[in-house]
Parts: structure tokens; C-alpha cells; sequence
């Protein structure tokens, strides 16, 4: 960081001071319409010692402005978005006003000091930094006394127009390259003489990850193998930095600490390996998918990730090559099917191998490298939506748990609360968490409120991704996002909070089911003999995972059959025929939360000659055209989704459990498919149309 105060002589200009008020909030009109927001403005001076100045509001949410120029002038007149105004200053101090008017009359007004003086810029604050957070980003905040507005020129490209800003405001830019640039800044105000300012700044690039890789959500220990990770189990005795010939070729290795999380680092990757304990190997070939989070500079473009099995003890590897995005985490996901498409056996993995692309030319960081499928069972019995019961004591504080005698919210107190016992907290099927605030919630000192009924207040208003992880043997509830809390937000692992900022990435609270599993009590102690504790009820069961709106994959090879599951080798639709049936591909299988099922076809789809069509686009021909009610099932533990309702099917409605329809009149009142997650937003879905003959669809969330 570069900071210089540089003192000049004197002229004229014309210095802003910024000042805000609302107004005009007219409660007779539509309360959802909300007045303007963000209303600033621009405002620059001509360097001709004329006291011209030139304004322009900006503003969200607005259809026209009004400037009162604080001078005794007559006021600007209607100024549309986009637009601005000119007007001549004397010497002297004015407060101007820039009024953003919206809908239905509403407004927000702030307040402008302007300045008019016969002082060039001096004691010039100029702040140069890299960002903490952007790789090779800069951000440049100039102040002045005497100066209206500043430019930039970043040095590095000459034909680029200067950036500018008013004083005190923040100018960011993202280089090409880091390296050493000269950075050049004017602050001007209305004096023909301005202020100048040079430095030669190096540029910097971030190159390892300021923060955690995604958290994996909760899973069943049967539906896992770990290799690497602070969820789940890892196999014991991995070594996951075997020197190969690595560190003769210029790698190295390194286990990072990002506060506490600590990922693999692969520096100047070539090739690296992870080998399990000798004489161990795992069996993958019932497991989905493999899972790794891999963060990287822009050096690594991408990653080659290998399997290496050693059954009976001949040694075979395959390859899986992923790219990489720069300066943030990929989660990667390679379906086991890629390696065993390969000729792979999976039984006995013993080693795994990375490849950087291009070779040694850079780090990568990785994280939570495990093998998983879809559970086999209902993971928990906290699924679903919960609230704190509205019966007196469900809230309250005490010195050990079972005893609230600290305080507790009693039957006034619920009354008072009304907009806290309506919250709500909600554990997904996929592992995430999810606060339901609404409109207001119940609001302390501590978070800016005035204990009181208030809107949410950051990070504590569900505004931030979280998952949560349960353990049903420890009884425990681990809530990992920033915000994300159970009962009170101030209460976690390490005291309670003071301030909104400090709010921990993860809490773990100790949890009780009971009443099959729709009664919760949860407790956190918050400092040493401090207990929180909170009775929760359910509201509801779990939404399904398949809830949503489906497609077929437009990619070759998303649809076809074959004589077994992953085998379409008898036919599968390529890239052409994805052409030729777009008609097809545009069709939606919609799974309501409510358990309705519908196939929204639009006004054509591909109709096979046994409806009486021509083996091309036509209209939708009943009863496979979406007209019966239809309702479906999902087993979860069986992997299974019943269609109910004659002429609902996904993929092709010709495909049923007794075999292929050769009359659209035969159609069932119900079938059963196979599903598949890939993730929460991929599915393969499969049905044996008579015996050895599997249709399968690979299916997309839109």
C-alpha cells in the first residue's frame, strides 16, 4: 500500500462532500414498490478557472431526476436517467440536492457539498493496493483538498482511455500480467493548474486460495470411500506425497494451512501421486462418481486425473483429463463409467495420479478427493423444514443442558417474537442448509437493531451458501457457511458474538430426535458453562431431490439402449440426430414439490411411427402428449421414481416395464424407473423394457 500527501499551490476548484437523506416516502401507494436507491452522482469541472460544473445522478430503480443547485438558482428542471446537467458556480460553499424520483412518487434525496475556491488540489492522499482478494487487480482512492474528481492511467496498454472517479471514491482495474507498472494520477478540480502524481507499483497475482473449498454435504459412511477430507473417513495410512521422480523434475510438495483447513499442494505439478498403505486398495466399481476440489493460478489450464488398479496384481491406470478455471475452485466430478469405459477394473485402486497441463509450469491445491454414490438409505431424520416451537421455554439460556433457568422466552415473550418463531431452518436432501428469514426477524443490539423486530441483518439473513453435516452416533449437527445458525445467531463454539463480522464458518450443535423425528431439541455451549438451547419442531418433509424441471441432455450419447445398464451400444442418438430431433430435446419432465408429475411437450415432439407419425417432429399424440394428471414417487433408498397416470413416462414413451409400446392405447397407468444422481443437477435414468433391453436417458435440471 502506497499512501503520499503532496501539497501544490493555489486556483479554483470545486470540492463535493457527500451527505444522505430519504424522503417522500409515500405509504398511500403499493408498499412492495420501493423509492431509488444507490443515488450518487458524477460530478466534473472544467479546468478553465469558469466554475463550470457538470452533474450527473445516477441512481437504481428511477425514472427521472431533479437537482437543486443550493446557489438561489431556479432548480434544474426533469433530468432522465443517463442524462446531466451544466451550471455555474460563483466562489462560495452550496448544498446541492439530487432528487431520484421512481414509481408511484416515491423518492430519495441526498445532499451535496459543493465547494467553489481559488486553491488548486493540495495535500493530495493517494492509496495504491493490491487486492486482497482479485488476482492482479489494483485499487486506487485518491483525496484531496480542493479536488473534485481524479484519472488513472494504470500503464499498461496507452491506447486505454484514463479511468476517473470523484475524490474519495475507489477505482479498480485488472491487469493482463502482474508486474511492475507505472501508475500515473491527476486530480483536477476547476483551476486550469492540476496535481500529478507517479509511482512505479508492483502488481501482484494471487496464487494460492483465500478461502476454503466448498464444504461436501452430509453423507452416509456406507456411500463414501475418502480419500482426502475433513468430512468424512479417510482411508487410514494414505500417503499422499509418494516421490515418483517428482522433485528430479522441479515439483515439489507441501500440505497448506488456510486457517485451520488443510488441502494438498502440488507446486510446479508434473505428475503427483497419492498411494494408499501398502498391501490396501478400495473397491469403487458400486460408487458414482469421483469428487476433488482443485483451486490453481491461471499457470495449470488443466488437470489429468488417473485411476491406478492393481487387481491380481497387474497394475492398469486410465485417465480422465478436466479443465481447470483460474483463481477460484473447480469441483470436479468423473463418473466411475469414465474409467471403466476405458477397460479399467476398479475393484483395487491403490493409487491415484495427477498430471498438470501444461507440464510443471504451475501450483494446484486440492481438496476433499473422495468416491461416493447416492444414498443408498434416507440419510437423516432431520431432513426437512423446521421452527422453534411457539410453547413457552423452547427458547432459553442456563448452565448446563435441560436447565434454562437463566432465562427463557415465556408465553409474552413468544407473543413479542412472533417474527422469530416464524423462521425458518431447513436441511436438504443434497446436504445444504438453508436460513428462511422473510421480511423481519428478531433483531439485537449487537447486529445494528434494537432488540426488536427488524429485517435480517448479514451474514445472518440466509444471504450465504451452507451445508450441514449430521452425525447421528455423536448426535450432532455441524453447520458449515458463514451465517448459517440454529436458534440465535450470536451463540457458537467459541462464546457469543459482538459483532455481525466476526460470524465463524462453521458451528456444531449437539442435537436430540424425538416423537419420530418431528421434535428437535438443540443445544451449543457459548463459552465455558454457558448452554443455548432450543426446541424445534418439523414443518415438513424434505422436498425430493427430483423436484424440478427436467431435460434430456443435448449431447450425443444422452439417449439410447443397449443391452445393459451404460451400454448403449445397440443405439444411441449422436451429435446429428440431436440436431434433427431438437423437437425432442426441448421436451420437460416436471416433478412438483407437491408429488405431481408432468411431461411438458410444447406444441411438437418426435413421434415414432407406432403413434402414427413419421419418425419426425409433429404434434404430441395422446396419451403421451401431457393431457392425463400424473403423480410420481421417488425411493430414495431404492433408487427407483414411479410415474402414476396413464401416458407419463421420461425419455421415450414407448419404453415401459413389460416391454416397447406398438399402441399408444396399451400405455400403463404406471412405471418404474432406475435413477441415478450424478450430482444435484444430472441424473441417468434407466428402464428394462423387456428382458435385456435398457433404455437409458442422462437428464438435466433447467
Amino acid at each position: 500500500m502506497k499512501i503520499l500527501k503532496y501539497t501544490l499551490g493555489l486556483s479554483l476548484i470545486v470540492l463535493t462532500l457527500f451527505g444522505c437523506t430519504s424522503d417522500d416516502d409515500n405509504t398511500d401507494f403499493v408498499n412492495q414498490i420501493e423509492a431509488p436507491t444507490n443515488v450518487s452522482a458524477s460530478v466534473r469541472v472544467t479546468q478553465d478557472n469558469t466554475g463550470l460544473v457538470t452533474i450527473t445522478p445516477l441512481a437504481e430503480g428511477v425514472t427521472t431526476f431533479n437537482i437543486g443547485f443550493g446557489d438561489n438558482s431556479e432548480p434544474s428542471g426533469v433530468i432522465l436517467p443517463g442524462g446531466s446537467v451544466d451550471h455555474v458556480y460563483e466562489e462560495g460553499t452550496y448544498e446541492a440536492t439530487i432528487t431520484a424520483n421512481g414509481l408511484n412518487g416515491l423518492s430519495t434525496t441526498i445532499t451535496q457539498q459543493i465547494v467553489v475556491s481559488f486553491q488548486a488540489p493540495e495535500i493530495l492522499e493517494v492509496i495504491i493496493e493490491n487486492d486482497p482478494a482479485l488476482s492482479k487487480t489494483v485499487n486506487v482512492t485518491v483525496t484531496a483538498d480542493y479536488a473534485m474528481f481524479y484519472e488513472v492511467d494504470f500503464g499498461e496498454d496507452d491506447s486505454t482511455e484514463p479511468s476517473s472517479a470523484n475524490i474519495g471514491e475507489t477505482i479498480s482495474y485488472t491487469y493482463q500480467e502482474a508486474g511492475i507498472y507505472t501508475i500515473t494520477i491527476e486530480a483536477m478540480g476547476a483551476a486550469i493548474e492540476t496535481t500529478t502524481y507517479s509511482e512505479d507499483f508492483e502488481v501482484t497475482a494471487i496464487l494460492q486460495p483465500l478461502a476454503s473449498a466448498p464444504t461436501p454435504p452430509s453423507r452416509a459412511e456406507e456411500d463414501v470411500i475418502s480419500i482426502f477430507s475433513s468430512v468424512y473417513n479417510d482411508v487410514p495410512d494414505t500417503n499422499y506425497f509418494p516421490d515418483w521422480g517428482q522433485g528430479g523434475q522441479g515439483s515439489g510438495w507441501a500440505m497448506f494451512d488456510l486457517g485451520g483447513d488443510q488441502m494438498l499442494q502440488y507446486v510446479n505439478l508434473s505428475y503427483q501421486g497419492i498411494a494408499l498403505a501398502d498391501g490396501t486398495s478400495v473397491d469403487v466399481s458400486n460408487m458414482e462418481s469421483l469428487h476433488l476440489d482443485v483451486w490453481t493460478a491461471d499457470a495449470v489450464t488443466d488437470i489429468e486425473v488417473s485411476l491406478i488398479n492393481n487387481a491380481s496384481g497387474t497394475v492398469t491406470e486410465a485417465p480422465v483429463t478436466v479443465a481447470l478455471n483460474a483463481n477460484s475452485w473447480t469441483s470436479i466430478e468423473i463418473p466411475i463409467s469414465d474409467y471403466i469405459d476405458q477397460g479399467l477394473t476398479v475393484t483395487e485402486i491403490f493409487q491415484l495420479k495427477f498430471v498438470g497441463e501444461p507440464w510443471a509450469a504451475g501450483t494446484v491445491f486440492i481438496d476433499n478427493i473422495y468416491f461416493w454414490k447416492t444414498p443408498s438409505a434416507t440419510p437423516t431424520g432431520v431432513l426437512g423444514t423446521w421452527k422453534l416451537s411457539t410453547a413457552p421455554g423452547s427458547l432459553g439460556v442456563g448452565p448446563a443442558p435441560g436447565d434454562t433457568s437463566w432465562w427463557n422466552c415465556d408465553a409474552a415473550c413468544v407473543t413479542d417474537r412472533a417474527c422469530y418463531f416464524d423462521d425458518e431452518y431447513i436441511f436438504n436432501a443434497d446436504g445444504t442448509f438453508s436460513n428462511v428469514l422473510g421480511a423481519d426477524t428478531w433483531v439485537e443490539g449487537w447486529q445494528g437493531g434494537g432488540d426488536a423486530c427488524g429485517a435480517p441483518v448479514a451474514p445472518h439473513d440466509g444471504s450465504n451458501p451452507a451445508t450441514f453435516v449430521y452425525n447421528d452416533i455423536d448426535g450432532t449437527i455441524t453447520l458449515n457457511g458463514v451465517g448459517a445458525y440454529i436458534g440465535v445467531p450470536k451463540a457458537n463454539n467459541s462464546g457469543e458474538l459482538s459483532n455481525p463480522a466476526d460470524a465463524p464458518a462453521s458451528i456444531t450443535y449437539s442435537v436430540e430426535l424425538s416423537n419420530f423425528d418431528t421434535e428437535m431439541t438443540v443445544s451449543i455451549e457459548a463459552g465455558a458453562g454457558v448452554f443455548w438451547q432450543f426446541h424445534l419442531v418439523k414443518e415438513s418433509e424434505p422436498v425430493s431431490p427430483l423436484t424440478g424441471t427436467w431435460q434430456v441432455a443435448q449431447e450425443a450419447g444422452a439417449l439410447g439402449v443397449g443391452p445393459a445398464p451404460g451400454d448403449t451400444s445397440w443405439w444411441n442418438c449422436d451429435a446429428a440426430c440431436v440436431t434433427d430431433r431438437a423437437c425432442y430435446y426441448d421436451d420437460q419432465y416436471v416433478f412438483g414439490a407437491d408429488g405431481s408429475f408432468s411431461n411438458v411437450l410444447g406444441a411438437d415432439t418426435w413421434v415414432e411411427g407406432w403413434q402414427g407419425g413419421g419418425d419426425a417432429c409433429g404434434a404430441p399424440v395422446a396419451p403421451h402428449d401431457g393431457s392425463n394428471p400424473a403423480t410420481y414417487t421417488y425411493d430414495e433408498g431404492a433408487g427407483t421414481v414411479t410415474l402414476n397416470g396413464i401416458g407419463a413416462f421420461i425419455g421415450v414413451p414407448k419404453a415401459n416395464n413389460s416391454g416397447e409400446l406398438s399402441d399408444p392405447a396399451d400405455a400403463p397407468s404406471s412405471i418404474t424407473y432406475s435413477v441415478t444422481f450424478i450430482d444435484s443437477n444430472t441424473i441417468n435414468v434407466s428402464i428394462e423394457a423387456g428382458a435385456g433391453v435398457f433404455w437409458q436417458y442422462k437428464l438435466v435440471k433447467i
